[in-house]
C-alpha cells in the first residue's frame, strides 16, 4: 500500500508514523517546487508543453499535503482535538504546516477549468499564493528538523533560485515597454 504513494520498499524503523509523516511531506514538497519549476522549465526549452503537466503536480502536491494531514491528524494525533488545537498554538512548526494546508485548499478547489473562467483574473491573483504556500513548507521543514538542516536548505535553495527567476523575469517585463518608448522617435512636432 506505502508502496503506491512513493514509501514502501524500505524499512519505516523505530517510529513508523514519524517516518511515514516524513516521507508524505517530503514527496509534497517535492511536488510543489516541481510545480514552481513549470513556467522556468517551459521558457527554458522554448516549448509551452510543460504547462500541461502543472495542474496535475499542483494537485499531486495537494493530495500528499492532505495525506501527511490526516496521518497527523488521524494515526498522530487520534483526533484528539484538544491535544490537536494545542500543538497548531503552540508549536510554531505545526501552525506553519497547517497555515499552508489552509492557504492549499482553495488552489486544489479552483484547479478546474470551470473555475478559472468563473474567476477569470481573479484565479491568477488567487494561484499566486502557491508562492506563499511553498515558503511555508520549505519553513515547516526547516523547523521541524532538530539538528541536520541541510535537506531543508537544500529546498530552501532551490526555492529560491526558483521565485528569484520569477522576480527577475517581471523586472524584466516592467523594463521592455520603458526600452521599446525610449526607442521608438517621439511623435509630437514642435
Amino acid at each position: 500500500m506505502l508502496r503506491a504513494f512513493g514509501i514502501g520498499g524500505r524499512d519505516l524503523g523505530a517510529n513508523p508514523i514519524e517516518e511515514l509523516l516524513h516521507e508524505l511531506g517530503i514527496w509534497a514538497l517535492r511536488f510543489l517546487i516541481a510545480t514552481l519549476a513549470i513556467t522556468p522549465l517551459r521558457d527554458w526549452i522554448g516549448k509551452p508543453w510543460p504547462l500541461m503537466l502543472r495542474r496535475m503536480l499542483g494537485l499531486f502536491a495537494f493530495f500528499y499535503v492532505l495525506l501527511h494531514f490526516i496521518v497527523w491528524l488521524v494515526v498522530d494525533q487520534e483526533l484528539y482535538w484538544s491535544g490537536i488545537l494545542v500543538d497548531i498554538a503552540k508549536r510554531p512548526f505545526i501552525t506553519i504546516g497547517f497555515a499552508a494546508f489552509v492557504l492549499l485548499i482553495p488552489l486544489a478547489i479552483t484547479s478546474t477549468n470551470g473555475m478559472m473562467r468563473r474567476l477569470g483574473n481573479r484565479w491568477k491573483s488567487l494561484h499566486r499564493l502557491v508562492y506563499v504556500c511553498a515558503v511555508l513548507g520549505v519553513w515547516h521543514f526547516y523547523w521541524l528538523v532538530k539538528s541536520d538542516v541541510r535537506e531543508p536548505l537544500m529546498y530552501a535553495g532551490i526555492l529560491a533560485v526558483l521565485l528569484g527567476w520569477r522576480i527577475w523575469q517581471a523586472r524584466r517585463r516592467k523594463q521592455r515597454p520603458t526600452a521599446e518608448k525610449a526607442k521608438s522617435p517621439s511623435t509630437s512636432s514642435g
